[in-house]
């Protein structure tokens, strides 16, 4: 399986946090990534997105450049545990499958899949990597590719 893991665009701070919006810079960051991306060999056959609104609009400007269709995902707001992430990947049989979401949520669960652990590592806003894993599990990934805005 082929997962690309993206952090959301640039968000304003003038609202509560699940209805923050992508700032003008946040757009064009998210544009950038998925401009390399489409380039790329891994374009998504479908995007899980978080239900929090700068996820969703960092997914609508994904799905326009990709051509792919979202599936917006209660289990993948910023402080959801990776572990429910995994198992969706387990009963998924899409790849490359993209999923946009938040810190802390892609860190911990980028880190689960390749190291095994739920330190968490950082990305910066609109940041993407791809991760290959041959089989779906905790220390399984390889990080093939990362995109930057």
């Amino acid at each position: 399986m082929h997962l690309i893991i993206m952090r959301h665009g640039e968000a304003g701070w003038h609202t509560l946090d699940q209805d923050r919006e992508l700032t003008e810079a946040g757009r064009v960051g998210v544009a950038s990534v998925a401009a390399q991306i489409a380039k790329s060999p891994w374009r998504p056959e479908r995007i899980w997105s978080s239900p929090y609104t700068r996820a969703r609009q960092t997914a609508a400007i994904v799905s326009e450049v990709l051509n792919c269709p979202i599936e917006h995902c209660d289990f993948i707001t910023p402080d959801d545990d990776p572990g429910r992430c995994l198992d969706a990947l387990l009963e998924s049989q899409l790849s490359p499958l993209m999923m946009v979401s938040h810190m802390p949520l892609v860190g911990s669960l980028s880190t689960l899949l390749v190291d095994s652990h739920r330190r968490g590592i950082p990305f910066m806003t609109s940041q993407a990597v791809l991760l290959d894993m041959p089989v779906v599990g905790p220390g399984c990934a390889d990080l093939k590719a990362q995109f930057l805005p």
